[in-house]
C-alpha cells in the first residue's frame, strides 16, 4: 500500500466515525425536524464552500474545455442516474430500498473523497470534513426512517456500521485507482467531482431540507455560518 493511499484511508476514519455516530443517536433518539434541517443547511453550506474555494480554482488555473465537458458532463448524468435508481429503490422496497440508495450515495461520496486527495492533501481534507457533515445528516435519515418503522436498536447501528464501511471502498478505490494520474485526465476528474458536489448541494441537501415547510431564518443562517467557516480555514491555512 503507497504512503497516499494510508493517508486516504488514515482521514477516511473521519467519516466512518461520524457516520457511526449519527446512526447510532438516531437510533436512540430521532432527531426533530427542525434539526435535520439546520444540519441540512450547514452541510451545504461546507460542501458549497469546499467546491468554490478547493476544487474551482485548481480546475481553472489550466482550464481546457474538453476535459472540463467530459468530466463535469459525466458527473450530471452519473449523479441522474443514482437519483433515478434511488427512487425506484424507494418507492419500491421500503426501508430496504432507502438502506439501498443511501449506500449508493455513501460509495459516491468516499470516491470522491480519494478523487479529492489527488489533486492535494489539503483539498482532501476539507473535502472529507464537508462531505462527513453531510454523511452525518445521511446517517440520521437513514437510522431514524428504520426507527419509525420499528427496527431494532442494533439493527439500526448495524446498519450504519455497514453503510460507512462504504465510505471506506470508496475512498479506497479513488484513490488507487487515480494515484499518480496529471494533465486533462485529472481536470476531468476535478470537473466530475464538481459536477458531483454541485448536485449533492442544490438537489439533494437543499431540496430535502426546504421539504415540510419548517425552515427558518436560524436553519438558512447556517448555511453561510458552514461557508465561512471553509472560508476561515482556507485562509488560516
Amino acid at each position: 500500500m503507497s504512503e497516499s493511499l494510508q493517508t486516504i484511508l488514515t482521514y477516511t476514519l473521519i467519516p466512518i466515525v461520524v457516520t457511526i455516530i449519527g446512526g447510532t443517536i438516531a437510533a436512540y433518539r430521532t432527531p426533530g425536524e427542525k434539526t435535520r434541517i439546520t444540519v441540512q443547511h450547514f452541510a451545504a453550506g461546507v460542501v458549497f464552500a469546499a467546491v468554490a474555494l478547493e476544487l474551482l480554482p485548481e480546475l481553472v488555473t489550466n482550464l481546457r474545455i474538453l476535459p472540463l465537458i467530459i468530466g463535469f458532463s459525466s458527473g450530471v448524468a452519473l449523479m441522474l442516474v443514482v437519483r433515478w435508481g434511488a427512487e425506484k429503490f424507494e418507492g419500491k422496497q421500503g426501508s430496504g430500498g432507502l438502506v439501498i440508495a443511501a449506500g449508493v450515495d455513501v460509495f459516491i461520496d468516499g470516491l470522491l473523497m480519494g478523487v479529492s486527495f489527488d489533486v492535494g492533501l489539503k483539498t482532501g481534507i476539507i473535502i472529507t470534513i464537508a462531505l462527513s457533515i453531510e454523511l452525518l445528516f445521511l446517517a440520521l435519515s437513514v437510522a431514524s426512517s428504520l426507527a419509525k418503522e420499528g427496527k431494532s436498536k442494533s439493527r439500526i447501528i448495524l446498519t450504519t456500521i455497514i453503510l460507512s464501511l462504504l465510505v471506506l471502498i470508496g475512498a479506497a478505490i479513488g484513490g488507487s485507482v487515480l494515484e499518480g494520474i496529471h494533465g486533462s485526465a485529472l481536470e476531468g476528474i476535478i470537473a466530475f467531482a464538481v459536477a458531483a458536489l454541485l448536485y449533492l448541494v442544490t438537489e439533494e441537501l437543499l431540496v430535502e431540507a426546504h421539504k415540510g415547510g419548517q425552515d427558518s431564518a436560524f436553519s438558512t443562517t447556517m448555511f453561510f455560518v458552514g461557508f465561512l467557516i471553509v472560508m476561515i480555514l482556507e485562509t488560516a491555512t
